[in-house]
């Protein structure tokens, strides 16, 4: 540690380790989800596509989106089905929106004002999954994942962040609940 000009400690190491900090949470993806509590969600065996509107991506994604939530669906015991006696309908959609980012740099006392902040416009991409009870016509389970779909990035990118967010998403599926 150093000791500044008016006696005040600062740590070099201690600013970089909270930029990266800051930095990490600015592009880490966020997911949340909700479900109707005391939802019976082992009797759900079978579930089907359906479409509620919506913003929605080019076919491609549409498709790449389908396959992702069709593997976590498949590991965790449902079966995708195109019958109208389908015990689950699932549908989902997307929103791009801007978002600004912050960028910091500077020399080793940038704690002393000696660094600069700069800002870019980045796009967020927010996938909604929902899925429905056809039975109650209620839903059942919803959830969020942001910074999943980037339209300027490559496709591999969007296909990796797509599965991870998807996977963290559906990690919660079905969901536990206190007896």
């Amino acid at each position: 540690m150093r000791v500044g000009r008016n006696g005040k400690f600062f740590s070099s190491t201690l600013v970089i380790a909270l930029l990266l900090v800051i930095a990490g949470r600015l592009t880490a993806q966020d997911v949340s989800y909700n479900f109707m509590p005391r939802t019976d969600f082992a009797k759900y065996r079978t579930y089907k596509w359906v479409n509620i509107g919506g913003a929605h991506p080019d076919q491609i994604m549409d498709a790449e989106i389908k396959q992702s939530v069709d593997a976590q669906l498949a590991s965790r015991g449902l079966t995708k089905t195109d019958s109208d006696k389908a015990d689950l309908c699932i549908a989902y959609q997307t929103a791009v929106n801007q978002e600004m980012q912050w960028d910091a740099w500077g020399s080793r006392s940038f704690c002393m004002g000696m660094g600069s902040w700069t800002s870019s416009t980045i796009s967020v991409g927010t996938l909604v999954l929902d899925i429905y009870d056809p039975g109650t016509k209620q839903l059942v389970w919803t959830g969020r994942a942001t910074k999943t779909i980037d339209p300027g990035s490559n496709h591999e990118k969007n296909m990796k962040n797509l599965d991870k967010a998807i996977a963290k998403l559906l990690k919660n599926y079905p969901p536990k609940q206190k007896a």
